[in-house]
């Protein structure tokens, strides 16, 4: 089989991790919006936005129903949001999602991860303010016949920005129109590939090559352990 063989099972091992990392993080968001609102779909807007994101990484339908009857059950304690700061090498600052059902274990993995790549941990609210918190819409292109009149359309349902490429439109909303947007696309019969909230900076700095592989190392350790859900830097 040789070396060829040896590339391709990496390569599908690396794709089969990143699809498990997918499916646990959007199994603890159904069951943090269950925790939070029931498991009513109609009734809770955040159960559906979960709901369709695992739609967008076809996560099986019984890995859905079982994270919502496990959040269900009033005698399993649920995960916990916790954000962290901090700052990677050469000052990039970084913000840490996480949801965990263990927060001394989650704060410690995280700052271990932060040492051992060359960065520390801040206080909270020390990197926040250098973020601005948006909500993202991802929307197949098709869905869109007539882009100008769609954006012009959604600048009343609190539209920041529209972009797009050849598959998808991006539309960008502030964190207080969030709700608004998401029920205006409802209403639409508008149905995106998928849903979330980031954090944007608001300056970003620029890298060499070298410089910027130090930084995607942290990046990528974080996003490696099992308690983190998403990682937003200020590295341009």
């Amino acid at each position: 089989m040789g070396r060829i063989f040896e590339k391709r099972k990496y390569k599908m091992f690396a794709r089969f991790a990143k699809m498990s990392k997918a499916f646990n993080r959007i199994g603890k968001e159904i069951e943090i919006a269950v925790k939070a609102a029931g498991p009513d779909v109609k009734g809770n807007s955040r159960l559906r936005i979960a709901i369709q994101n695992a739609k967008s990484v076809n996560m099986p339908k019984d890995r859905v129903e079982a994270a919502i009857k496990r959040a269900s059950n009033k005698d399993t304690s649920g995960y916990f949001e916790i954000v962290y700061e901090g700052y990677g090498p050469h000052g990039i600052a970084m913000i840490v999602e996480c949801a965990t059902d263990n927060p001394t274990r989650t704060v410690s993995n995280v700052r271990h991860i932060f040492k051992e790549n060359g960065g520390t941990m801040g206080q909270t609210g020390s990197i926040a303010f250098m973020f601005e918190r948006k909500g993202l819409f991802k929307i197949p292109i098709e869905k869109i016949p007539d882009i100008d009149e769609f954006e012009l359309e959604m600048i009343d349902h609190g539209l920041d920005d529209l972009t797009g490429d050849e598959q998808f439109i991006y539309v960008y909303t502030s964190f207080h129109d969030f709700g608004a947007m998401q029920k205006a696309l409802e209403e639409k019969g508008i149905e995106p590939a998928s849903t979330e909230l980031q954090y944007i900076p608001t300056t970003t700095k620029e890298l060499s090559e070298a410089e910027q592989n130090e930084v995607n190392e942290l990046v990528n350790a974080l996003e490696e352990d099992d308690d983190v859900q998403s990682v937003y830097h200020t590295m341009q």
